[in-house]
């Protein structure tokens, strides 16, 4: 399972690697790990009544790497996983310079960016809809959607919540459970 979360204008971001150390980022980064995430991120994309879902894949390296400049992950892992998902059928481009990738996808050229690691992706969706974003984990044979910026414990009875991201939740949830039927 891999989780992908939804911003308030549609646009999805799945993660190839969520929960981890940047340290171990580079042993979980390959092709494979790559193209499994796209697969997934097309299918929510679908289920979400995207009819062909245009991906993006982030880059690892600033600028892309720079034709190795900065790091060769982009020439040896990420643009061989991309050209695999475009041969299976998949509506991928990358690896493209995420500082300059979720500008384009918040202005609609895209409808879900794969991340290489968490902060890679969540931290552009959280600005870009902090409060009504939606987690979705991918791969389970059940829908489970929760708010993206995670539980905020430390704000629970509290008075100071915001319900509009479990409102998305419950909202997208619903959506994908009607799809799957």
């Amino acid at each position: 399972p891999g989780d992908a979360v939804r911003s308030p204008n549609g646009l999805g971001v799945a993660h190839v690697t969520l929960h981890q150390s940047l340290r171990s980022v580079f042993d979980d980064l390959t092709p494979k790990a790559i193209v499994a995430k796209c697969r997934l991120a097309d299918g929510v994309m679908r289920r979400l009544g995207v009819s062909w879902p245009r991906l993006v894949v982030c880059a690892l390296n600033p600028h892309a790497g720079e034709d190795g400049l900065f790091g060769d992950e982009e020439l040896t892992i990420i643009a061989p996983a991309v050209e695999t998902a475009r041969q299976s059928g998949l509506n991928v481009t990358g690896p493209l310079p995420t500082d300059t990738l979720m500008v384009r996808a918040r202005d609609g050229e895209f409808d879900a960016v794969v991340a290489m690691y968490h902060d890679q992706g969540h931290i552009a969706l959280t600005l870009l809809g902090m409060h009504a974003a939606v987690n979705i984990t991918l791969g389970l044979p059940i829908v489970r959607t929760s708010v993206a910026h995670g539980t905020a414990f430390d704000r629970a009875w509290q008075g100071t919540a915001r319900a509009e991201g479990m409102v998305a939740a419950l909202r997208t949830a619903a959506q994908l459970a009607a799809a799957t039927k």
